[in-house]
């Protein structure tokens, strides 16, 4: 199969779908890579690392669109990708579709087959593709609010962990997964008063285990959850249903009775955030204010730190991206039920349920495409 690696071109995107070495792993396979120019260069990965692991090289995403079988990539195609996608093609990235209709009803024009590593599973229950880039979003979380909450970018002028005689500060996570148990980990490894919230009985005891006493935990309530927020400088937005759009937990409300000056960080922002004043930023303007709330809701935060970011994705997708290069698509999915739930869009179809409830669209079960 010809497998192709376009550049990322989000607003400060580095990242990228395959490094040198998953590149030599599907030479291996003997498999034909095709890797844009500079794809990686800015995190290190040169154009002669690509090639010395047996990769092609060639000069434009153009290119690597028209003759890529399958298309590795870290984020969601923009819209001037969209164009260069064609019936039968194999698209392997995050996709988040529940937010974006524009994007939806592109790739379902494309003929595409869209499978979005969100919503691959595992044996657990778990999102093992998510996963990597969730432990790095929600310790990232963590410096972004602490760098908000000082006085030049409009917060409190708190210091996340206090000094001797002086109390730490107050961080609320909302979500007790994987981006708000390493959220919870990096704050409190800072020396600051740490929450987490969630519903689940069976995590809240798993975390308060794991953290030995050094972490509050509590169960989710209306009343919980409000009080919480409020007496909080930094509130970590930490909630995920795969697939669909994320639960609106803090209201507008909410914020105009926030501290002045306190941080809201929603890494959900990708499934269309978790407070209800959420609105995507960018890393060029990461941060706004709603009722003199700093609010961080930058859509691909894990990009911030791209080097770290590609290395631990990479390890995740590299056994679907050779399943699907060795067996072809339908019989990678046969044989795989875990990658069949990624499978978003195929040829038209919509094959996710919660993304079809999402924007109100026909749903066809994906078990009824494969021949």
């Amino acid at each position: 199969m010809i497998i192709g690696l376009p550049k990322e071109i989000k607003n400060h995107e580095y990242r990228v779908g395959l490094t040198p070495a998953s590149v030599r792993e599907l030479c291996k396979h003997g498999h034909r890579v095709l890797v844009q120019k500079n794809a990686a260069l800015e995190i290190g990965f040169d154009d002669t690392a690509y090639v010395s692991a047996g990769a092609s090289i060639v000069d434009d995403a153009a290119a690597v669109f028209a003759q890529a079988e399958m298309i590795v990539k870290v984020k969601e195609p923009q819209p001037s990708e969209f164009a260069m996608l064609r019936p039968g093609q194999i698209l392997f990235t995050y996709l988040h579709l529940a937010p974006d209709l524009p994007q939806t009803q592109a790739l379902l024009n494309s003929g595409a087959i869209a499978i979005a590593y969100e919503t691959v599973t595992d044996s657990r229950g778990g999102l093992p593709l998510l996963a990597p880039m969730s432990e790095v979003a929600g310790r990232l979380a963590i410096q972004a609010g602490a760098s908000a909450m000082e006085m030049a970018h409009g917060g409190r002028g708190l210091l996340l962990g206090g000094v001797p005689g002086v109390a730490p500060a107050k961080v609320c996570v909302i979500g007790g997964g994987v981006v708000g148990s390493n959220a919870a980990r990096m704050a409190a490894g800072l020396g600051a008063d740490v929450t987490i919230l969630d519903t689940s009985l069976g995590r809240l005891k798993q975390l308060d285990e794991q953290f030995n006493g050094r972490v509050k935990t509590l169960y989710s309530t209306a009343d919980a959850l409000e009080d919480a927020v409020l007496s909080a400088d930094l509130i970590i937005g930490a909630v995920l249903v795969p697939g669909a759009n994320a639960p609106r937990l803090i209201t507008a409300e909410m914020v105009k009775d926030m501290k002045r000056g306190s941080v809201l960080v929603d890494v959900a922002i990708d499934q269309g955030g978790c407070f209800e004043t959420s609105v995507p930023t960018t890393h060029d303007k990461p941060t706004y204010r709603v009722d003199d709330v700093v609010h961080y809701c930058v859509a691909n935060m894990p990009g911030a730190v791209a080097r770290t970011s590609t290395l631990a994705l990479n390890n995740a997708p590299l056994p679907h991206v050779i399943a699907l290069a060795d067996k072809g698509w339908q019989q990678a999915l046969k044989d795989d039920p875990h990658l069949l739930a990624g499978l978003n869009i195929c040829k038209g179809k919509l094959t996710c349920e919660a993304v079809s409830q999402a924007h109100d669209l026909p749903f066809t079960a994906a078990t009824s495409l494969l021949q």
